[in-house]
């Protein structure tokens, strides 16, 4: 029979499954506290994105969308007590790659007063067995211990997936890190102020289990630039380049189907060029640079 016994003043730190340290008479020396595995810590978010919303071309209903789902919730709890609602608990992003979907993300991460926490889906993926569920709940314990926290999932896709009887290992360990998950974000256990956010562009692949309400509470479509949103992209992302007389106007017509992503590549690639062309002068075959506007088109 062990007997252990704690001073009087670490008496008021013990609670029930708490780590402690003992000496070699069994006493109490201290409490150690919860120990996370080294890759949930460097999840945790330390400084937050230079990103805010007005950096965000068009997507204005989707940016308002998430901040009513996500943010509002963390940040003004007491109007949701108001009117005797309860707050979506996540959000799902999903559309074509490009469209903004990180982007949004790190808006969130950059306005909310909270905790956040991103990881990729592909780091829940692991060889050996419950490795992967391990990690999906010290991410969430961490989350709770940090609340007001936002769980951001990127390409969740690489672990939701729609549960298939395949017979392999490996796919047995995805479904049982997607269990986990799924326990996570709707089970018995109270999650408390932690919002979670996820981003595909493979919607149709998810588990039906991961998109009911409860979990995924608004599913957020995140659409191709319209053509005054690609405008605004435009200017957006050459705000601070020195590219001279640009018809934003004429370029935002023809790039039609292009992605916020694209639109970006264009101002960099016309900027770069635009460089090149004022230090460097003409080429070595002697003809000039081609003009700002049509590099700005080039790629479509």
């Amino acid at each position: 029979e062990y007997l252990t016994t704690a001073p009087e003043e670490l008496r008021v730190l013990l609670k029930p499954g708490a780590k402690v340290a003992v000496n070699n008479a069994l006493s109490i020396v201290k409490v150690i506290g919860n120990i996370y595995d080294a890759r949930v810590r460097v999840m945790e978010l330390e400084e937050s994105p230079e990103i805010c919303y007005e950096q965000i071309g068009g997507l204005s209903d989707q940016v308002k969308e998430v901040r009513e789902a996500v943010e509002y919730p963390l940040t003004k709890p007491e109007i949701f007590r108001r009117i005797g609602v309860e707050p979506p608990k996540g959000i799902l992003l999903f559309g074509a790659p490009g469209t903004g979907k990180t982007l949004i993300a790190k808006a969130v991460a950059h306005e909310a007063k909270a905790t956040f926490i991103r990881m990729s889906g592909s780091e829940l993926v692991h060889k050996f067995i419950g490795e992967g569920a391990g990690l999906v709940r010290e991410l969430f314990q961490l989350a709770r211990e940090r609340a007001p926290a936002i769980v951001f999932i990127d390409e969740i896709d690489a672990v939701g997936s729609m549960r298939t009887n395949d017979g392999t290992s490996g796919s047995a360990e995805v479904q049982r890190t997607l269990m986990q998950l799924l326990a996570e974000m709707d089970g018995f256990d109270n999650r408390g102020d932690v919002r979670i956010m996820a981003a595909t562009n493979r919607a149709d692949m998810l588990d039906p289990a991961l998109l009911r309400p409860g979990r995924f509470d608004r599913l957020i479509e995140i659409p191709l630039p319209d053509k005054e949103s690609r405008l605004q992209i435009l200017k957006i992302h050459s705000r601070k380049m020195h590219i001279g007389d640009v018809d934003f106007e004429q370029i935002a017509t023809i790039t039609e189907k292009a992605t916020g992503a694209e639109l970006e590549a264009v101002c960099r690639e016309a900027a770069s060029l635009n460089f090149a062309s004022s230090h460097f002068g003409s080429s070595t075959s002697g003809a000039s640079s081609p003009p700002l506007r049509s590099s700005c088109c080039r790629r479509f």
